[in-house]
Parts: structure tokens; C-alpha cells; sequence
């Protein structure tokens, strides 16, 4: 199926957050050819061993990144946002290093690999802001296994919550002072490395200290900077905005 203007607006968006792009290189990444199916909960959308031949693109709903230990214990090691492909580094490996699975229902746009290689290829601008995405996905990882390895369980909760909120405003999906969290505890314990019952411990005393509110799945922040200072919170290493160093695009024909 070749897209309409429309579902693949919130990829192109998530592109141009930190790379800007001609009007033709806007095009040809909306005229990506995509697969669209609606997904469930724990679905995978690529399992680590697997050959990789698409590239899955959230339209809605989230997905996490995850591995697991020989035991089949899991540690979940990023999460994705509507508007983001969930397998950029896959487009020149040849074989799936993890598993990536749905982490609630949502609308997902497969791309086959091979169109995406074609499209980098062909337009330098689109596999630059591809680049710079990846380069962004590292540093998350980066920030992830400092958040495990050397912060406490306070800090590292108050830390992700903080996380998700910009990466939510900056898809324009919620603002940094509230949303809905899509994690369970489970899930919330499998990012930091901590177990479910002292996930719920933690998130028990934040409320108390006044630092969140909770209703059901909705989580705001009545005092975000004390949050940001509780969680050791540096939005630097998002990377939110325009990269400087990016050469500005020239205008194509065609």
C-alpha cells in the first residue's frame, strides 16, 4: 500500500525535530510504501534472531525495546513514542540483536528495509536525519545504563518519568507537567532494574513528598523542577533540538 499525506506525518515530524529537510525530501518520505496493521499488547514487531526485512513505524500506541538474560529474565531497555521508527539500527544489520514488542494496542506502519535503504541512499538529507536519529538512540542508551547502574531507585524512576514527559512534548503528545503512563509496574521495574514491589514503594513515597500525582494510568507533577532535581534530570542528552551541524538541505528537482 503507498500512503496518502497523512500516517506518516508523525515520522517525518520526528525526522525534522532535529534535521531540517527540503520539500522534496519531505515527499519522498511520505510516499514510503507501508504495510498499516493495528497491534496488541506484547506483540512483537521484530524478534531478536530474526532477519530484519521491515522497519516498524509507531502511528500510536508505545513499544518497548528489550532483552533477556539466559534465565528469561527481562530487561527492557528503551521505549518508543508514536512518530518513531522502532528499527533504525536494523536497516544495515542483518540480524535482530533484541526483540521489540508492543507495550499497549496501537497502529504500527511497516516499511520494508529495502525502501528505506533506497530512500537514504537516494536522498542524503533523509539518511542524515536517519543518522541523527540513531546517534539520539545511543545517547539514551547511554543515559539508561547510568540510570541503572549508578543511580538509586528514587532517582532513577523520578528520571524516567522526567524522560518521558519531554519526549511526549516533543512529539507534541502531551506536556512535560502530566500524562497517561503506559508502563505497568512489571514494565516500570524491567526499565530500571528494580522489582515491582519497590517500584510501587517508590512511587508511593514521590507522592507523599509531593514531587507526583497519580489517577489510574495519569501521572502529572505539581513541582516538575524539584522532580527534575530528585531524578539528577539533564534534558541534554535528548538532543531536542535542530542540530546545528547538520548542513542545511539543497534544493532537488524531482
Amino acid at each position: 500500500m503507498t500512503n496518502t499525506k497523512g500516517p506518516l506525518e508523525l515520522l517525518l515530524r520526528n525526522l525534522e525535530l532535529r534535521t531540517p529537510l527540503s520539500e522534496a525530501d519531505r515527499s519522498a518520505v511520505l510516499s514510503l510504501p507501508f504495510t498499516p496493521k493495528t497491534l496488541e499488547p506484547s506483540t512483537y514487531t521484530v524478534r531478536e534472531g530474526d532477519p530484519p526485512d521491515r522497519c516498524a513505524v509507531l502511528l500510536s500506541g508505545f513499544a518497548y525495546r528489550q532483552k533477556l538474560t539466559g534465565d528469561g529474565d527481562r530487561q527492557i531497555v528503551a521505549i518508543h513514542v508514536p512518530g518513531e521508527a522502532t528499527d533504525f539500527q536494523n536497516l544495515l544489520l542483518d540480524v535482530a540483536d533484541h526483540s521489540v514488542q508492543m507495550l499497549t494496542r496501537g497502529d504500527v506502519a511497516f516499511v520494508a528495509r529495502r525502501d528505506l535503504q533506497e530512500l537514504i541512499r537516494t536522498r542524503p538529507a533523509v539518511g542524515q536525519a536517519v543518522l541523527v536519529k540513531i546517534l539520539v538512540e545511543a545517547a539514551i542508551f547511554r543515559e539508561w545504563v547510568l540510570n541503572v547502574g549508578r543511580r538509586d531507585a528514587r532517582t532513577r524512576l523520578a528520571h524516567l518519568l522526567c524522560e518521558f514527559a519531554l519526549r511526549l512534548e516533543a512529539e507534541g503528545l502531551a506536556d512535560r507537567y502530566g500524562y497517561e503512563l503506559p508502563m505497568t509496574q512489571e514494565q516500570l521495574a524491567d526499565a530500571t532494574g528494580l522489582t515491582p514491589v519497590h517500584v510501587n514503594r517508590v512511587l508511593k513515597a514521590l507522592q507523599a513528598d509531593g514531587l507526583i500525582q497519580r489517577s489510574k494510568r495519569n501521572v502529572s507533577f505539581p513541582d516538575w523542577e524539584r522532580l527534575r532535581q530528585v531524578g539528577d534530570f539533564n534534558q541534554r542528552y535528548l538532543h531536542l533540538e535542530p542540530q546545528l551541524s547538520v548542513t542545511e538541505p539543497h534544493p532537488r528537482s524531482g
